[in-house]
């Protein structure tokens, strides 16, 4: 398998896992964003990954913001965009996955 397949393959995954346990708790909670920020930081274990998917989203829009000043890469906007509304689960396999 190459690499393109497997960035592929990835994103569609960062898709739909996601938006399996985004829609179960939509559907317990509706779209109460206290519940859901309560929910992500529950205890030591939501709240370690929630922190560590935080700093991985950050890290990857520092990626994002130095090749847009370099003038590389795809628009890079709109992975930002993707991570906020989709995940960087899809946003950063998407991103390798692009012709830079």
């Amino acid at each position: 398998m190459n690499y393109k397949t497997l960035y592929l393959i990835l994103a569609v995954l960062g898709v739909a896992i996601p938006c399996m346990f985004f829609a179960d708790f939509i559907q317990e909670n509706g779209l109460d964003m206290m519940a859901f920020l309560e929910s992500a930081f529950a205890n030591g274990a939501t709240a370690g990954l929630t922190s560590d998917l935080l700093i991985s989203s950050f890290a990857f829009w520092a990626l994002i913001i130095e090749m847009w000043r370099r003038d590389r890469g795809p628009a890079q906007w709109a992975y930002i965009v993707m991570n906020l509304l989709i995940g960087l689960s899809y946003a950063l396999p998407k991103y390798l996955l692009m012709p830079n």
